[in-house]
């Protein structure tokens, strides 16, 4: 039997989105009920919420860089292993790119596509009957897309409530829930979105707070019943990453953390066997796997103890000298030669690739990738192309002298030229992998 689901969406980042899915992902946890979450768009970071929320691991459901039969098939899967599904948009609910009917990467196209309702958070903070101009504008700015019900957040008092929530109301748009003012709430943030879950010391204290003020505020049993089934036809996974060997060291601590979810349950679905190892704490890959993968993370946080940790340091070069190892943003940055850190001290890297990079004078590179691959890597053959999504703030300060690994585009196919990196059986990325694709 398929799960039911809701949209959790707002007009803009920062409206309290997470805040409210988190909590409630918790209630109903409370209530007994296999609740899953799920994320819009390209974000690591949420998913790792959802799954301390959950207890399950959560999953992305991107429009764009997902071919739609993928993407059916990762809803369904979390439809199958749920009786509850709440998706959490990114950005604002239409945000996307310009694209093809329903592949814009916006949460508005899985609203379509599955014909499930919205749970519309707004901040009202400064403002009250106005309002319900915003939800006006939501409800009818797309009759495909329907707003079921709205969350007030950051309401000042019971005055404002009412002031706002009369006013949506009379709209004949149920208010469902009404979150008043608390700091205390808001999510420790960095350059890249939330702090990590795992890195906050005591995030189930955190969380169990959310839940409390969410069945204080949200009308629960109306939100359950303003979910519809989730029952994606069709889906497959024959455009997922496959595993790139059998036997994967995979870097995993709070420098090296942003996996998508997907990708990893895929390689172990597909017969692979995921290795973690911690540089961090100084560990090198495990000699006896047959590719290493260093995926993104916050290696610009750490650098001066990975530079540090020569056991790491020695570990990976070794395995480098007869064995494919792949690197993504983070990863990318740490197997070059060095890392500028935001106070401008260089550490040394691993040297494996020839660029550096630098965090001192920072500028934001964000979006899609099309990407097809010069050579053979641990990320695909030769001549084969991918889906993914580019987020840091890192600048290189000393050009490459390595092969390119990539021709990429962004999200609109407009060329960007050579990119990446490719030494033996080194490769690396600045942009994150989601799928395979043939265009």
């Amino acid at each position: 039997m398929s799960a039911r689901a809701i949209i959790i969406g707002a007009p803009r980042s920062g409206s309290g989105k997470t805040s409210v899915t988190i909590g409630l992902l918790r209630a109903l946890r409370r209530r007994g009920i296999a609740v899953a979450g799920a994320k819009s768009g390209p974000d690591y970071i949420d998913p790792g919420f959802h799954k301390a929320a959950t207890g399950r691991d959560g999953v992305n459901l991107d429009s764009w860089a997902m071919p739609p039969g993928l993407l059916g098939a990762l809803a369904a899967e979390a439809a199958n292993d749920a009786d509850a599904v709440v998706i959490e948009s990114a950005m604002g609910l239409f945000d996307g790119i310009p694209a093809e009917p329903g592949r814009s990467g916006a949460a508005a196209d899985l609203a379509r596509l599955y014909g499930l309702p919205v749970l519309l958070v707004l901040d009202v903070s400064g403002q009250s009957q106005t309002a319900a101009a915003i939800a006006k504008g939501f409800a009818t700015y797309d009759p495909q897309v329907r707003i079921a019900g709205v969350v007030l957040n950051r309401l000042g008092s019971e005055r404002h409530r009412k002031l706002a929530g009369d006013a949506i109301e009379a709209l004949g748009i149920p208010v469902v829930g009404a979150v008043m003012r608390d700091p205390t709430l808001t999510l420790p943030e960095r350059h890249l979105g939330l702090v990590q879950a795992g890195e906050h010391a005591d995030i189930d204290t955190h969380i169990e707070r959310l839940a409390d003020v969410m069945e204080r505020s949200l009308d629960i049993d109306r939100v359950l019943g303003l979910m519809m089934p989730l029952e994606p036809q069709g889906g497959d996974f024959s455009a997922a990453l496959p595993p790139p060997g059998q036997r994967i060291a995979l870097a995993d601590d709070q420098a090296f953390s942003f996996l998508y979810p997907h990708v990893a349950r895929h390689w172990r679905k597909a017969g692979a066997e995921i290795v973690p190892f911690s540089p961090l704490a100084d560990e090198g890959p495990n000699q006896s796997c047959d590719v290493c993968w260093l995926p993104g993370g916050y290696p610009e946080l750490h650098a001066g103890r990975l530079a540090a940790a020569g056991n790491f340091r020695a570990g990976l070069r070794e395995f480098a000298e007869n064995r494919p190892v792949h690197g993504e943003c983070g990863g990318f940055m740490v197997l070059g030669e060095g890392l500028v850190d935001a106070d401008g001290e260089r550490h040394q890297m691993l040297g494996l690739l020839s660029h550096a990079t630098s965090f001192a004078r920072r500028k934001m590179n964000l979006g899609y990738r099309r990407a097809k691959l010069t050579a053979d890597s641990a990320l695909g053959p030769a001549g084969s192309q991918v889906r993914g999504h580019e987020f840091h703030y890192a600048q290189m300060i000393e050009p490459r002298t390595d092969e390119p690994l990539v021709e990429i585009a962004d999200g609109q196919g407009n060329p960007l030229g050579l990119s990446g990196g490719r030494r033996g059986l080194v490769s690396g990325t600045f942009f994150h992998a989601i799928a395979r694709t043939s265009t």
